[in-house]
């Protein structure tokens, strides 16, 4: 009988190459057609603010932008085959917004730098160690705090009306109008009584010959329906018509054809001031929360997939490496986009591989002339989809089951709220941590391995 094992080399080239296309397409087949649709649109909200305001403030080439992030997303869908997300690196965006001195040589450099240092760690086998040896409630707090991080920017994007090219607020948003409170909070209602709180389509394991089911999905068939319904998908189509609607006048400012790609020069100065500025505090939040967290909320959404540290680390690090020099914004893959995607029906990797075939036919057809649109999209309307998305994230920490670990989630979360960084609630996640692990040693607990001693729940 032959074997389907993977660990052992197939004898011929062509046994490979078929093995792989078939594997490449298996993970961008959809599950449905809708639901990875609406599911695609669940990072959008961490996405177009952040480009968006480096587009306006550091003079980003969004058109380059939009090919290559389009291009990564559908290489990732099809190597994963979980919709794994492409998102901004956050650190770097926002000293590149904040900092005049600090523009697109800079920023490129960060990106650069900080992709070389996670293929190092990738290709050295570190990331996985460090994925191993991290224990969960830490990453749990991790994931709890940027969660909640997204959902109280989200917060903000709703209730405050928002300028990009300098990321601050400037007042309060109007209750009515094209992106008022009443917009956002029909729209959070629709995602709501579609959605509900994130469980999965009911009846979907009951036996179909089954006559009793078969009466009961007769009655329901209308409440299921609702439940099928492209939520997010919905939500986006009706900020691009208000959005127009708006500005009719962005209709006339596109122009067709792709922005110019070429090459950004980085000087000496560029490369000590992005390293120092972007790359340094980027590499924690990119570890912990663009590899490492992102790993574990795939095990634990796809539990069928392989995605590993190393992969992980390897992908954010090419995916640098090869368009910011060009000018591309630095990436990374999120835990927060995979929440949000998963949250909106994303099952596979054809629902990012959508999204980035969509933004690269933007990206070539329009280039960075679709900035005037982004311009007039409802903000408000983004909100809501980053509320949904950091809320899921903030969902995983729900499978603490005790007391002590419960303890550490919360410790290192308020650490990385309070002190806005990621970087300083994980070193103090660990501490509190190992305290613990040393309390037990003097219990009636025998501990025998290290495994036991640093790993294990009580």
């Amino acid at each position: 009988m032959e074997s389907n094992n993977y660990q052992s080399p197939p004898r011929t080239t062509p046994v490979t190459t078929t093995t792989l296309a078939k594997k490449l397409k298996d993970n961008l087949v959809f599950r449905s057609k809708w639901a990875e649709l609406n599911g695609a649109m669940g990072d959008l909200g961490t996405y177009i603010p952040i480009v968006l305001a480096l587009t306006l403030a550091a003079d980003l080439n969004l058109g380059t932008t939009l090919i290559f992030t389009g291009v990564y997303n559908i290489v990732t869908g099809a190597i994963y085959g979980v919709p794994m997300p492409v998102q901004p690196m956050k650190s770097i965006a926002a000293v590149a917004i904040s900092d005049p001195d600090f523009g697109i040589p800079e920023t490129m450099a960060a990106g650069i730098c900080t992709g070389a240092v996670l293929i190092f760690l990738g290709a050295t086998g570190l990331m996985q160690l460090a994925y191993r040896l991290i224990p969960l409630p830490v990453v749990r707090g991790i994931q709890l705090a940027q969660g909640l991080s997204f959902a109280m920017t989200a917060v903000k994007y709703i209730r405050k009306v928002q300028d990009f090219s300098t990321s601050k607020s400037k007042g309060n948003r109007n209750w009515l109008g094209l992106d008022g409170l009443v917009l956002a909070i029909v729209c959070f209602c629709f995602i709501t009584i579609v959605n509900g709180g994130g469980q999965e389509p009911e009846n979907e394991n009951e036996n179909e010959n089954d006559e009793e089911s078969q009466d009961n999905k007769r009655r329901n068939w209308r409440r299921n329906m609702v439940s099928y319904l492209p939520s997010a998908f919905i939500v986006f189509l009706l900020g691009v018509i208000l959005a127009i609607i708006r500005e009719p006048k962005v209709l006339k400012g596109f122009k067709l054809g792709p922005s110019s790609i070429q090459v950004v020069k980085i000087s000496k100065g560029a490369w000590k001031r992005g390293f120092v500025k972007g790359t340094i505090p980027q590499l924690p939040l990119s570890i912990l929360n663009s590899v490492i967290a992102v790993c574990k909320l795939s095990a634990d959404l796809f539990p069928e997939k392989t995605v590993t540290p190393t992969s992980v680390s390897v992908t954010v690090g090419l995916m640098n490496l090869t368009g910011c020099w060009f000018g591309a914004m630095p990436t990374c893959h999120g835990a927060g986009g995979l929440a949000g995607q998963y949250k909106f029906g994303g099952r596979s990797g054809g629902c990012v591989a959508l999204l980035g075939a969509a933004k690269l036919l933007l990206g070539l057809i329009l280039g960075s002339s679709i900035v005037r649109i982004l311009i007039s999209f409802p903000v408000g309307v983004l909100g809501v989809l980053l509320l949904f998305a950091g809320v899921e994230l903030a969902m995983c920490a729900r499978d603490m089951n005790s007391k002590e670990d419960s303890f550490v989630v919360l410790i290192c979360t308020a650490v990385s709220l309070v002190g806005s960084s990621a970087a300083l609630g994980f070193v103090v996640g660990m501490v509190v941590h190992l305290i613990l692990r040393l309390r037990k040693l003097g219990g009636p607990d025998e501990i025998r391995t290290f495994s036991s001693f640093w790993m294990h729940s009580p």
